[in-house]
């Protein structure tokens, strides 16, 4: 199957990466098994994480409300834009119950597709998702894992070159630091899928889709000419499948999780002080544990 026909073309200047759309897909799929059905959800970062996610969500939970978090100003505008597009887009049907805009109040989900790997803190971006949710309310997210690229990293190590791209973290260690960030019940797993090219140029065409290199031992500066007709013919020979008419192949690893944001745990002192809003949340949640 060509998975880069599943993925949508967007007009220019508003396109998700088609495997970063193809990543959403398979983790709204994911939504079936979670019987909660949130009133209010929030999409991190949509433009880049997989825009066609907005209409898959808004389908699951019709009723919901949903926000539109983007860091980046430019992100934000086109976000902006679309919502004041003509009624006839199809864009604008896509975000027509979306605000850009942080949710006054806490929410149900947290959507946030491949945006984990990128954090140069992933356990500060992390607390900040707990605290856009309400108690009980649940994160949704993937991000890529440490066997992705191996063929390419083989590839550059074999030249002597710096890796192509920084290194990716375990599942198990985004497990335990949902755990230390506040979340409970953390649910993990993972899936690979390997990529073909006919040639070297549309491998790295592809590759910049996708992210920069954020390895501290990258290349400094700019390279040669010569370096990259040497690259090319690098990855001619070592990423060349003989027994599918020579096509370069890359695996990539995804990671799948979600995680529930828990009633408050009050400490035991002395003297605690406890404000009512916490303490009515609390209950509530303690409520509606079917375990209680």
């Amino acid at each position: 199957m060509d998975l880069r026909a599943v993925a949508s073309q967007e007009p220019p200047g508003f396109a998700s990466p088609w495997l970063h759309e193809e990543v959403a897909r398979r983790m709204e799929a994911r939504l079936q098994w979670l019987v909660q059905k949130p009133a209010s959800w929030a999409h991190w970062e949509p433009v880049r994480g997989g825009w066609n996610a907005q209409t898959l969500l808004q389908t699951r939970y019709p009723q919901a409300s949903s926000y539109l978090l983007e860091s980046n100003a430019h992100h934000a505008g086109l976000l902006q834009s679309t919502l004041k597009a003509p009624w006839w887009n199809p864009l604008k049907l896509r975000a027509a119950k979306a605000q850009v805009a942080y949710p006054a109040q806490p929410v149900g989900m947290l959507w946030a597709n491949m945006a984990l790997h990128y954090a140069a803190d992933p356990q500060a971006l992390i607390g900040q998702w707990l605290g856009l949710l309400e108690v009980g309310g649940f994160l949704m997210f993937s991000c890529l894992g440490p066997d992705t690229l191996r063929e390419l990293r083989a590839v550059y190590a074999a030249q002597g070159w710096p890796p192509p791209a920084h290194a990716f973290t375990d599942m198990h260690d985004w497990g335990d630091m949902l755990v230390e960030a506040g979340f409970a019940e953390p649910v993990m797993d993972m899936e690979r899928i390997t990529l073909s090219f006919s040639t070297p140029q549309s491998l790295l065409a592809e590759m910049r889709t996708l992210g920069r290199n954020f390895s501290v031992a990258r290349f400094s500066g700019l390279r040669t000419a010569a370096w990259r007709a040497a690259l090319y013919e690098a990855l001619r020979q070592g990423l060349a499948d003989p027994a599918d008419g020579g096509r370069l192949k890359v695996s990539f690893e995804f990671i799948y999780g979600h995680a529930f944001k828990p009633a408050p745990r009050f400490a035991a002192k002395p003297q605690t002080n406890i404000d009512l809003e916490s303490l009515r949340r609390a209950a509530k949640a303690t409520r509606r544990d079917p375990a209680q």
